[in-house]
């Protein structure tokens, strides 16, 4: 990189006494922004109600506790939510109920968060603070099973599972707020993301995150039939730079991109690889389960081709060095994310 490059990227990720808010700011993407915000200079409040089902974890803030306000409330409450926007300058909506099973066991509660929460964080924006840069997560499994590939932000979505249909509505409703009331909104897409501050102790988040908790405790990894079905993975920072850039582009207001890594992993290519770069066990093919069966998107092959012409953007970290800093972050601190 040259000095030019090196300024000018700089630049463009400098947050300097910018007011950030992080919805989720104690779950896995959420706390890494809330780090990596800090770190450029933004004023930082974090919001988030702790539920256990959506991976949030005290432990992810601990570090920068002190130079960060904590709000701990649920983005369900309209009037606290509303509270919180005004005057920020940036809002990163990751709030959500993030796990696929639980949403097809309980679909009301998926439906609560994923949704009506995104419509009261719109309304606040809408009603108390229009000029905010709103960040919207989404996610790769609102396409469900792909009709080409690679996929782009054209594709056709077909919602294989309860939380990736409530993603695609949310999805719709800031794309609205975006056209019919001038909220500077951007949704970004994400897939499989992975690294340090995930939860890794539970199949019912991320599987390759999942798969990292398995091999920090020498077990063996479990991959349904033959893992041969391919996956876009995403290291953490990569992600965090990529909604970061987004915040501070204006010319992606109303738009859809995707943030995802540019090489595609069979599953038990990232199981084999987690294994042997973490721990000591293997990976072990099993029947699938047939409720895992069901949702399943087969291939998800993925272009990251719109987001590195508009934004410059480009993930850094491939798959092995980001496990071995994933390693590195969780060996100290393992008991406090098993539990």
């Amino acid at each position: 990189m040259s000095e030019r490059q090196g300024a000018a990227e700089k630049e463009a990720m400098n947050l300097a006494g910018k007011r950030v808010l992080v919805t989720g700011g104690m779950g896995f993407i959420g706390s890494n922004l809330a780090h990596a915000c800090l770190g450029l200079g933004a004023q930082v409040t974090v919001y988030d109600c702790l539920d256990p089902r959506s991976g949030g974890n005290l432990r992810n803030i601990e570090d920068i506790r002190s130079r960060i306000r904590v709000v701990y409330h649920d983005i369900l409450s309209f009037d606290e939510v509303s509270q919180e926007v005004v005057d920020q300058d940036i809002v990163f909506n990751c709030a959500a109920s993030t796990s696929h099973p639980f949403s097809m066991k309980e679909p009301w509660i998926d439906m609560d968060v994923n949704s009506r929460g995104a419509i009261n964080l719109l309304e606040a924006l809408r009603r108390f603070n229009v000029k905010a840069r709103l960040i919207h997560l989404g996610t790769s499994t609102q396409l469900g099973p792909l009709k080409y590939r690679p996929a782009d932000e054209e594709h056709p979505e077909f919602p294989p599972d309860i939380y990736s249909a409530n993603k695609t509505v949310s999805e719709k409703y800031v794309l609205i707020y975006a056209r019919a009331y001038g909220l500077r909104a951007t949704v970004i897409r994400l897939s499989n993301v992975f690294g340090p501050r995930a939860s890794i102790h539970s199949p019912e988040f991320t599987f390759n995150n999942y798969f990292i908790g398995l091999a920090l405790q020498d077990k063996d990894i479990t991959v349904y039939g033959d893992g041969k079905q391919l996956r876009n993975v995403l290291y953490v920072d990569d992600a965090v730079e990529a909604l970061i850039l987004a915040a501070k582009d204006d010319g992606i207001v109303g738009e859809t991109l995707f943030a995802v890594g540019d090489e595609h992993y069979s599953v038990a290519h990232i199981a084999e690889t987690t294994a042997r770069v973490i721990g000591r066990g293997r990976a072990r093919f099993v029947p699938w389960p047939a409720e895992r069966k069901a949702i399943d998107t087969g291939d998800a092959v993925l272009s990251n081709k719109k987001i590195k012409a508009r934004l410059g953007w480009a993930p850094r970290t491939g798959l092995e060095e980001g496990l071995r800093r994933a390693k590195a972050y969780f060996e100290p601190c393992l008991a406090d994310y098993l539990r």
